[in-house]
């Protein structure tokens, strides 16, 4: 049987691991403060929400603006992405007294294995009751009702939505064959028997498996469900939809993503740093992880292997030592992974990890008392692949553009290690009826997705050719007419004389042409953000082209053709 019919089809290789989630709803809600209801936003959309304002209608994924029409009194805040693995290592570290193989999913989702610690600690069942507790302990909260599995049965399972989010934070625990039903069994508080997988993921939609381009198109074919999906033949899968067809219908099955691939000896591709003397302070590790996880990456390239996780461990001269895992998929760059590298640092600092080995303070970060004892520091950082697998690589394009972006993508992670992750700007296209509206700067790396749609009709927009020169804060004008009297636009977009003069900045520019007015009135059911201007397009003597607007009776110079 060839590798690809393995795939398809599943074997004795599919041995899927048991595994236990912990899952705490609307994570990122807990790491910001604020009274109830309050959101906490993410590229101009909801990401998590608390209790009170879920009860108003607010969900994940709307738009600000309607989740601020459903609830006047919403308090918005960003994500803090530091803040929530800072929180969160409390429950990491409650979880690891069962077994040191905790993985980090994200902050507000871990996972470990069940084999060893379900047969030390008397059965999967008591050792989901006895996670359960030690998680709400941690958090000083008790348990969500029915968070923690009790009889295994799945004939009476039905998803359900999560619970409501609270300001407080809560958890789940939910134990299945492989980490995406075990999430899921999370999610529904539930322990999911053996080999019963794909029976409890079958009423699920399709939407499930995560890959939205495939459940609408399924969704068109009439398999809204997963199990639906999952009883369409193997072959027939990966003939209609290819690689990431066959790894979904793999999930809807209950079976691991890819067939284990057995090695005879893993080679050791960790990166490390040694410290001598050692290093007093934490936040040098900051950068140091910046050029292992660039080592890190060569490494796993150089040997064709990727991993499913990256063990962050760090080591002090007094003997203590820390480790923890994260998931990297082969999907994390460089700088992601120093990210990831930083936010661990700063949640061992905040849990008291290195209370009294002299590791100081993060720039910007707790209360400057760290030193709780005699100098010891940091003697080692080190980061090492877990879960290596071939790397399936990719198609180059022609003329070499795959490398070419590698090494700009190299290239960015060196500039933002100097000018730090938000000194690097990319620009986006973005909804707007004027042209400082048209584009929005976006970290390098981060995700981006336009809070309003970029090609709606927008009345009132500008007709191209767009100008050349936006200013970054419109200056302010006057526009005279024949008689020297200021031109007024009345609220029908009337225009009270024809333009004669524009006085820039004290300098008075003859009008040779002109065009207009393009009114447009914004946010007309919200008072705090309502306003009505008007474009105005000028040709001014020597053939200069200017944009300007005039809004509440003023002018101001908005951008410039050249």
């Amino acid at each position: 049987m060839t590798a690809e019919t393995a795939m398809a089809s599943g074997t004795a290789d599919d041995r899927t691991p048991r595994v236990l989630v912990v899952w705490c709803p609307d994570w990122p809600v807990a790491a910001v403060t604020g009274d109830d209801p309050v959101a906490v936003t993410e590229g101009g959309r909801i990401l998590a929400c608390s209790e009170g304002a879920r009860a108003a209608g607010v969900r994940q994924g709307q738009r600000l603006k309607l989740a601020q029409r459903l609830c006047p009194e919403l308090e918005l805040r960003d994500r803090d992405p530091e803040a929530e693995t800072r929180r969160f290592e409390p429950v990491v570290a409650a979880v690891e007294a069962f077994t040191p193989r905790v993985e980090v999913i994200r902050p507000g989702l871990c996972a470990i294995p069940v084999k060893g610690p379900g047969r030390y600690f008397g059965g999967e069942e008591a050792l989901a009751a006895k996670v359960g507790r030690a998680v709400a302990d941690a958090l000083g909260q008790p348990l969500i009702p029915d968070a923690v599995p009790g009889a295994p049965a799945v004939e009476e399972r039905q998803p359900t939505a999560p619970p409501p989010a609270t300001t407080a934070p809560r958890a789940r625990v939910g134990v299945a064959d492989g980490l995406f039903a075990a999430v899921l069994a999370a999610r529904a508080g539930v322990l999911v028997p053996a080999g019963r997988t794909a029976e409890f993921l079958a009423p699920y939609p399709v939407s499930a498996l995560g890959d939205e381009a495939l459940a609408e198109l399924l969704g068109r074919l009439g398999l809204p469900t997963v199990g639906a999906f999952a009883a369409l033949p193997a072959e027939s899968v990966a003939d209609r939809f290819g690689p990431s067809g066959t790894v979904a219908h793999r999930l809807a099955r209950g079976l691991q993503p890819r067939p284990l691939v057995p090695r005879d000896e893993e080679p050791d591709l960790a990166v490390e740093q040694r410290f001598d003397p050692p290093e007093p302070s934490a936040e040098p590790l900051v950068f140091v992880a910046r050029a292992l996880a660039e080592q890190l990456h060569q490494r796993l390239a150089g040997a064709g292997l990727t991993c499913r996780r990256v063990a962050v461990e760090v080591a002090c001269a007094d003997g203590r030592t820390a480790s923890r895992l994260w998931r990297h998929e082969g999907r994390l760059s460089a700088t992601a992974l120093a990210e990831r590298v930083r936010w661990q640092l700063q949640a061992w600092q905040g849990a008291g990890t290195f209370t009294g080995t002299g590791t100081g303070t993060f720039t910007g970060t707790g209360d400057g008392d760290g030193n709780g004892g005699e100098d010891a520091g940091f003697t080692l950082l080190r980061l090492a692949p877990d879960g290596l697998s071939p790397d399936q690589g990719r198609q180059l394009a022609l003329w070499g553009q795959a490398v070419a972006d590698d090494r700009v993508e190299r290239a960015v992670a060196r500039v933002q290690a100097v000018l730090g992750h938000a000194g690097l700007r990319r620009i986006e296209p973005a909804g707007g009826r004027g042209p400082g509206e048209q584009a929005v700067k976006v970290p390098w790396g981060e995700p981006y997705e336009a809070a309003v749609p970029v090609d709606a009709p927008w009345p009132g927009r500008l007709p191209e050719v767009w100008p050349a020169v936006v200013l970054r804060e419109p200056a302010p004008v006057r526009v005279l007419d024949g008689a020297g009297r200021p031109v007024m636009v009345d609220g029908r977009a009337g225009v009270s004389a024809r333009p004669a003069l524009v006085v820039v900045r004290g300098r008075e520019e003859r009008v040779d042409g002109w065009t207009g007015p393009w009114p447009a009135v914004e946010y007309w059911w919200d008072q705090s953000l309502a306003r009505r201007r008007a474009r105005f397009q000028v040709v001014v003597e020597g053939g200069r082209a200017l944009l300007l607007t005039v809004e509440g009776g003023a002018w101001y110079l908005e951008a410039g053709y050249d």
